[in-house]
């Protein structure tokens, strides 16, 4: 069984949801990270994703696209990627890690070398925003021998069929993003979040997450009662910004938000 398989069991089994925080590696440095990764796992994230940083990020409002050029201009690369997992590792052999990010550094590395690396750190899953299901065969084969889950993004403007095709192909958990637009928007209607999750929901047996305008404990709570999983990404990544020269302030802040959005789920 994956770590994403056993994660999901557990939180069902306790009838909880799962908190899902995103932070883009090497932002503010691969050390920070490493760090960062250990407070959001003892504040209550159930599964971490970790972001490749990527030069053109499309589907990434301003606050990533910062952290994937603040990152970048440190020379992080998917190398380092794997060498942060591969540490956060050597303490914590439980925690599920997604990795997120985009299709062009995977295929420059090779599909089977980056899934034979990613297997190697501990990775359990991929998010890569730019891989549709009907493009994402070769990737699938190279991920399928490492038990390494392929995660696939569905939007509020996804139809029946194409539903149907990514489930057909999804493994470990669905990413339904709630909003037209990128990470960071600032719209959010939950009522026709929990419509487009039951419609998901009668096509999977898998859980499915909400990602994109989750800013706070309130809105957290709000998808939470509608869904699986819950993702927080740039709410967390601008507290990233506002404390880089402060690493031990940032932690502390870091730990505070997520322990507000894990008392609100648990509220549930």
């Amino acid at each position: 069984m994956s770590r994403i398989e056993a994660c999901f069991n557990a939180i069902k089994e306790q009838n909880k949801k799962a908190l899902i925080p995103f932070i883009t590696a090497g932002d503010p440095s691969t050390d920070i990270s490493l760090d960062l990764m250990h407070e959001l796992a003892a504040a209550g994230a159930d599964i971490i994703e970790l972001g490749i940083p990527f030069s053109d990020p499309m589907a990434d409002g301003p606050v990533i696209q910062r952290a994937s050029e603040r990152a970048l201009l440190k020379g992080t690369n998917s190398d380092d990627v794997f060498d942060i997992v591969k540490e956060f590792r050597k303490r914590n052999d439980t925690t599920p890690i997604v990795l997120m990010g985009y299709l062009n550094p995977i295929e420059v590395m090779g599909y089977t070398k980056f899934a034979e690396k990613a297997a190697n750190a501990g990775v359990d899953g991929l998010i890569i925003v730019d891989s549709p299901p009907e493009e994402s065969e070769e990737l699938l084969t190279a991920l399928k021998p490492y038990g390494i889950d392929q995660i696939f993004l569905i939007s509020p403007t996804t139809r029946d069929e194409r539903i149907d095709k990514i489930c057909e192909v999804a493994s470990g958990f669905l990413y339904y993003v709630s909003l037209k637009g990128v990470t960071g928007s600032k719209q959010l209607d939950v009522d026709a979040v929990s419509k487009k999750v039951n419609q998901i929901r009668s096509k999977t047996s898998l859980a499915i997450g909400v990602g994109f305008g989750i800013k706070d404990a309130h809105t957290a709570e709000a998808v939470g009662r509608v869904s699986d999983a819950v993702v927080v990404g740039s709410a967390l990544v601008e507290r990233i910004a506002e404390h880089a020269e402060d690493s031990e302030k940032m932690k502390k802040e870091i730990s505070s938000f997520i322990g507000s959005l894990r008392n609100a789920l648990d509220s549930l």
